[in-house]
């Protein structure tokens, strides 16, 4: 009937195990490039393929997966368009965050938090996680709802390009990254603009360089 809101529906199970897949993603249960079966997850998370659907439709939505009628549902993997897209994209959104938090000077300490969790990691996914929750405290120190939700919304896809990364070079990654994040975290405590930017600017191209036409990067189609 027109003018009625409809009942909502319960969408908990879907969002659980949307959850379930995308840390099975993050963790390297299923690699950039795997398929993932309706059947066989429904199955390993004791549900129906209702939820299932749900949650993959969902992580679409996100960048994690990509469903194709001819392939079915796959983890995103990325191309160097992806990989550009995404490079260009953060540094839009890293310079206005760079810039609300040394206008703002707010407590760092979620920053500093995130660089000791990197310094402690026992492996390349935990270092992961650590690098993404230091970009969350930063945005989150800027102070900028609308920014931090545009961050949000590419953050699964940012995870992916990380673990793209590591999967070219963990050595280099582990051996570097906090330092580099240590470096960030400083220049912002400093409130010296421009040498933040810089920072910030170098730490992304460092990042893209190891992956721009590297073997196992997917090439654009056409």
């Amino acid at each position: 009937m027109s003018g009625q809101v409809r009942p909502a529906r319960r969408r908990g199970l879907a969002d659980e195990v949307a959850d379930r897949i995308r840390d099975a993603v993050f963790d390297g249960v299923y690699p950039p490039g795997s398929q993932l079966r309706e059947l066989e997850l429904a199955e390993a998370l004791g549900v129906s393929r209702g939820p299932v659907r749900e949650a993959l439709l969902k992580l679409e939505r996100e960048g994690l997966v990509r469903g194709e009628w001819h392939r079915g549902t796959t983890v995103t993997a990325l191309s160097e368009v992806d990989v550009a897209e995404l490079d260009s994209l953060r540094a839009a959104l890293e310079r206005l965050a760079v810039e609300l938090v040394i206008g703002r000077a707010p407590d760092l300490a979620a920053v500093d938090a995130a660089v000791g969790r990197m310094e402690r990691a026992a492996d390349a996914h935990e270092m992961v996680r650590a690098d993404l929750e230091f970009h969350d405290a930063v945005y989150a120190a800027a102070g900028h709802r609308r920014l931090r939700e545009v961050w949000e919304a590419i953050r699964s896809q940012v995870h992916l390009f990380l673990l793209t990364r590591i999967g070219v070079e963990t050595e280099g990654y582990l051996a570097g990254i906090p330092a580099e994040h240590r470096q960030l975290a400083d220049a912002l405590r400093a409130g010296d603009r421009d040498a933040a930017l810089e920072l910030f600017a170098t730490h992304r191209r460092l990042a893209s360089d190891v992956l721009t036409g590297r073997p196992g990067l997917d090439q654009p189609a056409g």
